[in-house]
């Protein structure tokens, strides 16, 4: 699921910022190349006992990832159900107290970006 309305897509900023903001709210940089990186955070519904992730898509728009100096532009953000062994269901319904703690997060940064 692709959520809209974050303020988050199209925001640019240097690799060291956003690796230390997203760190700062338990994102990890899981996937990452030479131009393109995703930021990664897991949110456990107890009720169900499934694991969600929040996925922040980003790519350089200036520099290359090794260089802490990078330009980073957010491409999108979107919500998964993590499946076995290492995919994520965009298609599965997301819990609303799954779906309010993401929005939550994807405010968070967007502040600490700001």
């Amino acid at each position: 699921m692709i959520l809209e309305n974050t303020g988050l897509n199209g925001l640019k900023s240097d690799l060291a910022h956003l690796d230390e903001s997203s760190e700062k709210l338990g994102f990890v940089r899981w996937q990452w190349e030479y131009t393109r990186a995703t930021y990664d955070l897991k949110l456990e519904d107890r009720a169900s006992n499934n694991d969600y992730y929040l996925r922040i898509s980003t790519r350089a728009v200036e520099g290359k990832l090794e260089n802490p100096d990078a330009i980073l532009q957010i491409e999108s953000v979107y919500i998964g159900r993590a499946t076995f062994p290492h995919g994520l269901d965009y298609e599965s319904p997301i819990p609303q107290p799954i779906l309010n703690a993401a929005t939550q997060r994807a405010q968070e940064l967007k502040t600490l970006l700001g």
